[in-house]
């Protein structure tokens, strides 16, 4: 019998990513294990940072938080969620995750589907300069 091997991908063997705030690592994704439906990684935010806001064209997003508080906006409305909740983030529409505690926030996420390239994946609709 052959042992089919699975890659493990630990937290410190992914750059963080600070372009749109806090300290975003995607884990798995196409670029680390080969995934082709969407890719699943951790945000971590100190009391006080953000990640701007922006949509997603392609892929729904979930959100579920393991430590902290932190309020979700979903087109421009708070909703608030602490260590244990989660929020599922509709294709589109428009959202920034804020940390709203006094301590450390991290947040599992994961989108799929993939867009049809990276590039699409992904817009911006403020700046962290805007959002301070």
């Amino acid at each position: 019998m052959t042992v089919k091997s699975f890659p493990v991908v630990d937290i410190t063997a992914v750059p963080s990513n600070r372009r749109r705030g806090g300290d975003l690592r995607t884990l798995l994704s196409p670029g680390t294990v080969g995934s082709t439906s969407g890719f699943m990684g951790v945000a971590i935010l100190a009391a006080g940072e953000r990640v701007v806001e922006h949509y997603h064209p392609y892929s729904e997003e979930f959100l579920y938080v393991t430590d902290g508080s932190v309020t979700v906006d979903l087109d421009g409305v708070p909703h608030g969620l602490r260590a244990g909740q989660s929020v599922l983030v509709p294709i589109g529409v428009r959202h920034r995750v804020r940390n709203t505690g006094r301590d450390e926030a991290r947040i599992v996420f994961h989108l799929g589907p993939l867009a049809p390239r990276p590039e699409l994946g992904h817009v911006d609709t403020e700046t962290l300069e805007e959002s301070a």
